[in-house]
């Protein structure tokens, strides 16, 4: 990085560069015209690396803002966890945030109708703690096997290369779990007037647990102390047009001028004993639990103070998975997280390499050994030098922790089989709530319909009419404003 108001031109090898804009050439005479030459190191290193310097966008969540900032401990949580950054009221831990859409490849507009992605790393005492959260407080799967499956449906259909809303219904007419998700999506929420102003749902269920073995089962909530702030669907399709890095760029100007977004954290909790009688599956990411019962519990709030130096260094190379837990913090049974903790360090290895846990936003704060994970491509951490690279050597003994793993809490027993969950009635319950609220809305009803109607009028007729029996399920009243409204069109 340069340390000078005008630093010396030069090559990536730190050769000094007389003219970074001209080129070596075998001139033709007194015209434009000429052949360059091999030898221009200069040349050929410029050339060679812009066709190198794009990595591969996610598949999924790759138009995204991202900003720093710190959590506070604002309440004492002791009694459920031991988790160093969540412990000791007034405690600052620094933090990275990516917020993203889901199905738009990176250069697509962000004020479109979709799920936002929240990702945030948080850079701890006891090494990087990861949260991989949404917008919205359920998901459209709860068998991990159709999590590709259902991101394909929200994307580009294979043939024509463009948005296509038969295969997004095709998909959930027949895997109706969704239910839930759809109607929150199809909602006010659905697009948010400022990335300032969203909610940030765990989704999954998590474990927060002590060294005394004692564990509660949790999921997590950001609220964004300046409250909800939503758009309609006729200004997000404007702006898609005029200025399709809309709420990008309104994030980044608010931090940039001081106006810090905040956000309280706070976690619904239910203890082991608790679950057996629970009124929802609590396991099921397709279920919200009933704030009466388990009403939220303080912890802290989010700040976010400080824009990205470099876009590409800071974001785009950002690595978030949900397996990067610190002690304190467990997963549970609900198998799609476990899947996601698997996938999302996957992806990563692909898309920035195996040693993106060496790259700066991904660099843990707190001192790393792991020897047995060395070597590989971008190695710049010094590879542990002649430090032994198998267990248990007595030429350089290590100290042992006895809070490394990552605890599944309780007891599961049973035999292994293939499964895959069934819906019933009960899986409409939540979403009908959801309907009741919407309708309850100022202009609620009307801004669903207006959102809904144009995804479902071009349908193939049989399918349309299964789109429509299908959000029938939630409500009679819904089915028929949705017949009315098609074949109004």
């Amino acid at each position: 990085m340069a340390t000078t108001m005008n630093p010396l031109s030069t090559l990536a090898n730190g050769q000094p560069s007389g003219d970074p804009g001209s080129a070596q050439e075998l001139r033709y005479g007194n015209t434009n015209g000429g052949l360059v030459a091999l030898s221009d190191v200069q040349l050929v290193e410029v050339l060679a690396h812009f066709a190198r310097e794009r990595i591969p966008e996610r598949t999924v969540h790759a138009k995204a803002a991202g900003a720093f900032g710190e959590f506070e401990v604002l309440a004492d949580i002791s009694d459920l966890t031991d988790a160093d950054f969540l412990t000791g009221v007034g405690k600052k831990t620094k933090l990275l945030t990516r917020i993203s859409t889901v199905g738009g490849e990176k250069g697509s507009s962000d004020t479109v109708r979709d799920v936002r992605g929240w990702a945030t790393k948080f850079y701890t005492a006891e090494g990087v703690h990861d949260f991989v959260f949404n917008d919205l407080p359920v998901f459209f799967i709860r068998d991990p096997i159709k999590f590709p499956s259902m991101n394909r449906s929200h994307k580009k259909n294979p043939r024509t290369n463009t948005a296509d809303a038969a295969m997004f219904w095709d998909y959930h007419v027949n895997n109706p779990e969704g239910i839930h998700a759809l109607m929150h999506l199809f909602g006010q929420r659905g697009i948010p007037a400022s990335l300032r102003n969203i909610n940030g749902f765990s989704v999954h269920t998590y474990s927060l647990n002590r060294a005394d073995g004692s564990y509660v089962y949790v999921k997590w909530h950001y609220r964004p102390d300046e409250g909800i702030k939503t758009m309609d669907g006729d200004t997000a399709l404007r702006l898609a047009g005029t200025d399709p890095d809309y709420l990008t760029k309104d994030l980044f100007n608010a931090i940039e001028k001081g106006d810090f977004p905040t956000w309280s954290v706070y976690i619904q909790v239910i203890k082991p004993e608790e679950v057996e009688n629970a009124p929802v599956d609590i396991f099921d990411d397709t279920y919200t639990w009933p704030f009466d019962k388990y009403p939220l519990r303080l912890v802290g709030r989010i700040t976010l103070n400080k824009n990205p130096d470099n876009y590409f260094q800071d974001i785009e190379q950002a690595c978030f998975s949900p397996s990067n837990m610190v002690p304190g913090i467990g997963p549970s049974a609900d198998p799609v997280l476990q899947a996601r903790m698997f996938s999302y360090p996957d992806a990563q290895r692909y898309r920035v390499g195996p040693n993106y846990f060496q790259l700066p936003p991904n660099r843990p704060h707190n001192a790393v050994y792991a020897p047995y994970v060395r070597d590989g491509p971008s190695t710049m951490n010094g590879n542990y030098g002649g430090d032994p690279d198998y267990i248990r050597s007595e030429l350089r003994p290590v100290r042992l922790s006895n809070r490394s793993q990552t605890p599944m809490p309780g007891k599961l027993s049973g035999h292994t089989t293939a499964f895959s969950t069934s819906v019933t009635d009960k899986d409409f319950v939540q979403a009908r709530e959801l309907w009741e609220i919407i309708c309850n809305e100022p202009n609620g009803k009307k801004q669903f319909l207006h959102s809904i109607i144009p995804t479902i009028k071009d349908l193939p007729s049989t399918l349309q009419k299964r789109v429509i029996d299908y959000l029938g399920r939630v409500d009679q009243g819904l089915k028929e404003a949705l017949q009315q409204g098609v074949s109004s069109q």
